[in-house]
C-alpha cells in the first residue's frame, strides 16, 4: 500500500507530461498554420493592389497603344521575365511525368478568355451594369466551390462577402454611366464571370500537383502566345508599327508595371492565395481591388471622390476583414 502511492503520483506525473507535450505540438501547428494564413492573406493584399493600380498604368498604356497590342506587349514582356527566372533558385519547374493539359486550360482561362469577355462586356454595356457583373465574381465562386471542391462557407462568411460585394456595387452606382447594354455586352460579361469563376475552381483543385510559379508561368505563356499572334495580325505584320509604343516613355514606364507587378507578381501571388486559403477567403480580396483603384484615381488622376464613396469602400474593408474573422473562429 505504502509504494502503492508513489507510483499513482508518478503515473499522474506522466500523464501530466504527456497532455503538456501534445498541448505543445498542438499550439506548434497552430501557431505555424496561422503564419501560413497570415502570409497568404498579405500576398492577396500585395497581388490585389497591383491589380487595382493596373486601371490607372492601362489609361495611361491605351493613350500610345491599342488594346490587343497593349495585351500582347504585357504579356510577352511578363513572360520574358518569367523565363529569365528560370535560371534563378526562384524559378523552380519540374513539370516531367505531370500532365499539361489542366495547365493549358488554366491559360486559356485566364488571361485569355476573361480579357476577352471582359473588354467585349465592358465596350457594350453600361459602366454599372459591367461593374455590378464582374462584382459577382467572388460571390458565385464561393458558391460554386461548395459542390466541386467541398468547401462549405459559413453563413457569417456568406454575409461578409455579400456585403464586400454591396460595396463594389455602390462604387458602381457612382460612376457616371456611359454606353447601352446589347447582347454582345451581356454575353461577354457572363463569358468574363464564368471564366474567372472556373479559373478560380482549376487552380485550387489542382494547386496540390502544380507549383504556383509552374501555373503562373504557363498562364502567361499562353497569354503571350495568343495576344501577340492577334496583335501581328492587327498589324499586318509590321514590325515597326508593332514596336513604335515603346519610344513614348510613359507607355514604356507603364508596360513595365503591368508587366512585373500587376503580371508576373500579381498572378503568382493569387495562384500561391488559391493554394493556401479556400475559395471564400481568397475571392474575397477581388472587391479590394476597386477599393485600390478608387484611391489611386483620387490621389494620382485627382478624380472626384464622395463620402458615400468612402463608406462604399469601408463596405469593401470590413466584408474583407469579416470573411477572414468568420473562418479563423
Amino acid at each position: 500500500m505504502l509504494t502503492a502511492e508513489p507510483e499513482a503520483n508518478a503515473a499522474v506525473t506522466r500523464g501530466k507530461r504527456q497532455v503538456e507535450k501534445g498541448s505543445s505540438v498542438s499550439r506548434k501547428e497552430m501557431n505555424r498554420m496561422s503564419v501560413t494564413t497570415r502570409r497568404a492573406i498579405a500576398a492577396a493584399i500585395i497581388g490585389h493592389s497591383f491589380w487595382g493600380l493596373s486601371f490607372m498604368a492601362s489609361r495611361v498604356a491605351l493613350n500610345t497603344a491599342p488594346v490587343i497590342i497593349l495585351l500582347s506587349h504585357r504579356f510577352l514582356l511578363a513572360f520574358f521575365i518569367m523565363s529569365m527566372m528560370l535560371l534563378t533558385p526562384l524559378g523552380e519547374c519540374r513539370l516531367r511525368g505531370k500532365p499539361l493539359l489542366p495547365l493549358l486550360v488554366l491559360g486559356l482561362l485566364e488571361p485569355v478568355i476573361y480579357f476577352f469577355g471582359e473588354q467585349y462586356g465592358i465596350l457594350h454595356s453600361s459602366t454599372v451594369f459591367s461593374g455590378v457583373m464582374i462584382a459577382l465574381i467572388p460571390i458565385v465562386s464561393t458558391l460554386t466551390a461548395i459542390p466541386i471542391l467541398g468547401e462549405r462557407p459559413t453563413l457569417r462568411q456568406l454575409f461578409f462577402s455579400a456585403l464586400s460585394v454591396g460595396g463594389v456595387i455602390g462604387i458602381g452606382m457612382l460612376t457616371k454611366s456611359s454606353g447601352s447594354l446589347d447582347w454582345i455586352g451581356l454575353t461577354g460579361l457572363l463569358v468574363a464571370v464564368f471564366s474567372a469563376v472556373a479559373y478560380t475552381l482549376l487552380n485550387r483543385g489542382i494547386s496540390g500537383h502544380y507549383t504556383p510559379f509552374e501555373r503562373t508561368y504557363f498562364m502567361l505563356g499562353f497569354g503571350a502566345l495568343v495576344f501577340t499572334a492577334m496583335a501581328a495580325f492587327s498589324v499586318h505584320g509590321d514590325l515597326d508599327t508593332y514596336i513604335r509604343p515603346f519610344t513614348d516613355q510613359s507607355y514604356l514606364l507603364a508596360i513595365l508595371f503591368l508587366s512585373a507587378c500587376c503580371s508576373v507578381i500579381a498572378y503568382f501571388l493569387s495562384s500561391y492565395v488559391l493554394t493556401k486559403l479556400p475559395v471564400a477567403r481568397a475571392t474575397v480580396f477581388a472587391n479590394l481591388t476597386t477599393a485600390v483603384s478608387v484611391f489611386a484615381g483620387t490621389v494620382f488622376l485627382h478624380e472626384p471622390f464622395s463620402f458615400v464613396g468612402l463608406l462604399c469602400c469601408v463596405l469593401i474593408l470590413v466584408g474583407i476583414y469579416g470573411v477572414q474573422y468568420a473562418a479563423a473562429q
